[in-house]
């Protein structure tokens, strides 16, 4: 177990040195981390709310700090480049996560063409039955990609690195909330990006 949360440690721990120095990607990631808790919520008493509180809220804040704001100049703190950095993500890195957004993105459209889903579902009725339907659609697509990359990540490294991975992106909102609660405030004071001072000092002592 000790292990275990090691590997899950390991991957926050870079996701963040690697992936989230930008003040204002942090921040969108700390509110993005509050609405998955409370689509973590809803999932036992609205399903398709939850979908929609995590894509349209959750997603949309994480995935716009990443694509906006990080920077993708050479990382001078972690000594690589962005391409190097991207090669060897561990979860979805952007070319993944386009063809991911495509996929949601196109999923309305799918459900306009055929409301049974190709027969899976029950066509609900109205505005408010297509709302519903596309909530379930997307709630399915979310943890269709989280199981996906699980099994491949099995494949590619061994299972336990696969099962870290799951584990570190189901405990991702809570541990952006304890890591980025500060960053609207250091916002708020006009830094840009996060000094990462800790990994700075890692890197000089290594």
């Amino acid at each position: 177990m000790d292990s275990f949360m090691s590997k899950v440690r390991t991957l926050q721990h870079d996701d963040h040195r690697f992936y989230h120095q930008s003040r204002i990607n942090q921040t969108l990631h700390f509110v993005s981390a509050i609405s998955f808790i409370v689509a973590y919520g809803l999932v036992f008493v609205d399903p398709a709310a939850a979908g929609l509180v995590g894509w349209l809220v959750g997603m949309v804040t994480r995935q716009s700090g990443h694509i906006f704001f990080e920077p993708r100049e050479f990382d001078r703190i972690n000594q690589v480049s962005y391409a190097q950095k991207e090669s060897f993500k561990v979860g979805y890195n952007m070319r993944r996560k386009a063809l991911l957004i495509g996929v949601w993105l196109s999923v309305p459209a799918l459900l306009l063409a055929s409301p049974t889903m190709f027969g899976m579902t029950e066509p609900g009725r109205g505005a408010a039955g297509f709302v519903h339907d596309l909530g379930l659609m997307w709630l399915a697509l979310g943890a269709g990609g989280l199981l996906f990359r699980t099994l491949h990540l099995f494949f590619l490294r061994d299972p336990y690195w696969g099962l870290a991975w799951a584990a570190k992106i189901l405990l991702d909102p809570f541990h952006n909330i304890a890591t980025y609660w500060r960053s609207p405030l250091a916002l708020l004071r006009g830094e840009l990006l996060d000094p990462l001072d800790s990994v700075a000092g890692h890197q000089q002592g290594a």
